[in-house]
């Protein structure tokens, strides 16, 4: 079987549900560990929503070295490649942050996940994360070049805590995604403009850590949505600057800035913004939303919008809107 061309797929889910009642979802954690309890409240979750989940093997896994891993790197990466291969799978739903996502993308073969990107159907199957799982996001990107879905994870205390949380991702699961807007409540233009193309990013030390893999070397430009949690300014800054260096920001046709959770000052933070994107000639938006608020709000990658933030009218962010 030869692989598929699926450039033309990362509109598959602009104008029909990526998932409804009956869908198989697998859960798999390439990163950090949960407990037995929060995965019974994840698997509730997506239950009550009508579909039809499906647990990997070494979610729950411990590992015989370092407590920040959910498992070793083979047993991590074998219930995501299983998971991506079941003919049955319709999405791929990680569970969990963290840490480890980057050490299982050099083991995948990615011909054979190209030749199982599509379900029965004939669309891409979906993966969805956020956090850690920005370096899935890029690795599918680039390997697949499948939409996919930055949202926060079931198995997070966020999913528990927010009502918001769990039905912006369920909407996100079994609506349609063309015309959503996704500006956030507090979402402010630092530098006005229009702008459209592909939305891509994910949390900035993840994007950062990955320069000079081989994802990096393929830049897509569009609109590129940068967020973090737990960093200092002073890293915030590095991780900034290198992807300036590495091309990235000047890429970009717009940069979409989410939340800072627990990064310190976020008028530091904002000063250096200010310092370091302001001058790109590109339009900038500020506290969209997305990434680690306590309400994220969640985002689609690998798929087509537009920024429309002029100076007296309200700023719109559009999922498969075109200006």
């Amino acid at each position: 079987m030869s692989a598929p061309l699926l450039g033309a797929d990362r509109c598959a889910y602009l104008d029909s549900a990526p998932l409804q009642p009956g869908d198989r979802v697998r859960f798999v954690s390439p990163s950090g560990p949960g407990s037995a309890e929060s995965l019974e409240r994840a698997v509730g979750y997506y239950r009550d929503w009508g579909l039809d989940v499906v647990v990997g093997d070494h979610v729950l896994d411990p590992h015989p070295r370092a407590s920040y891993l959910a498992g070793d790197d083979d047993g991590r990466r074998q219930d995501l490649v299983d998971a991506w291969l079941d003919p049955d799978a319709d999405a791929v739903v990680c569970i969990r942050g963290g840490y480890g996502a980057m050490r299982l993308l050099d083991g995948i073969d990615w011909d054979r996940m190209r030749q199982a990107a599509l379900r029965r159907d004939g669309r891409p199957k979906l993966l969805t994360g956020s956090s850690d799982i920005t370096a899935l996001h890029e690795a599918f990107r680039v390997n697949l070049d499948v939409p996919t879905l930055f949202c926060p994870m079931a198995g997070n205390d966020v999913f528990r805590d927010s009502e918001f949380v769990r039905e912006d991702v369920r909407r996100w699961l079994l609506e349609a995604w063309r015309g959503r807007d996704i500006v956030g409540p507090r979402t402010e233009v630092l530098v006005p403009g229009v702008a459209e193309g592909r939305f891509t990013g994910g949390n900035l030390s993840l994007l950062a850590g990955a320069m000079g893999a081989p994802e990096s070397l393929d830049r897509p430009g569009g609109i590129l949505f940068l967020e973090d949690v737990d960093e200092e300014p002073y890293r915030i800054d590095g991780f900034l600057t290198q992807l300036g260096r590495a091309g990235r920001l000047g890429d970009a046709a717009a940069v979409v800035l989410g939340s800072w959770h627990e990064c310190g000052d976020l008028g530091a933070i904002r000063a250096l913004v200010d310092e370091l994107l302001l001058d790109l000639g590109v339009p900038v938006l500020w506290e969209q939303g997305f990434g680690h608020d306590p309400n994220a709000l969640s985002v689609p990658l690998n798929v087509d919008g537009s920024l429309i933030a002029r100076a007296g009218e309200p700023e719109r962010l559009v999922v498969g809107g075109s200006l």
